[in-house]
């Protein structure tokens, strides 16, 4: 295989690692976190990180293959700027929620996260339906999230 096909997914792949294991760190499913109420329909703590791995795998897949397919190195380039504002937007979250202790404002951050995510979709579907398509699971996942957030909010407000 080239060069110029591998380095690609070992940065996007790199990348992927770098975000999840940030996330992860800042992640503390300690005494604060269990004495939270929670919605009956709140998974098991043990699928968050499965859901995330293979979540990751295929935003990996889809920075990857909607990099390839950029017709312009500034389509290129956007590519990476949406998909590395994606990743920060994504360790927000975890930092609001866990290590903040603040729901509240990670439920209003999980919606501009949401958005970075369609952004990524509508923008990379312009030119791969492949990378548009390998991201519309995390939408889902993260609107199942937010939704969650939301819950948690109502069932345990208010936070100061």
């Amino acid at each position: 295989m080239k060069p110029t096909l591998v380095i690609p997914v070992i940065v996007a792949t790199i990348a992927a690692l770098c975000v999840a294991a940030l996330g992860a760190t800042v992640t503390d499913l300690g005494p604060w976190y269990q004495g939270l109420a929670k919605p009956a329909w709140n998974p098991p703590d043990q699928a968050f990180p499965m859901g995330w791995t293979l979540i990751y795998a295929l935003i990996t897949m889809a920075g990857v293959t909607a990099w390839r397919a950029a017709r312009t190195s500034a389509e290129a380039e956007w590519v990476i700027a949406l998909f590395a504002l994606n990743g920060f937007l994504n360790i927000s979250w975890s930092i609001l929620f866990f290590r903040l202790q603040r729901p509240d404002w990670a439920f209003y951050e999980v919606t501009v996260l949401w958005l970075s995510i369609l952004a990524m979709i509508l923008f990379c579907g312009r030119f791969s339906r492949a990378a548009a398509l390998l991201l519309v699971p995390y939408l889902a996942w993260v609107s199942f999230a937010a939704a969650l957030n939301r819950a948690v909010v109502e069932l345990n407000a208010p936070f100061c």
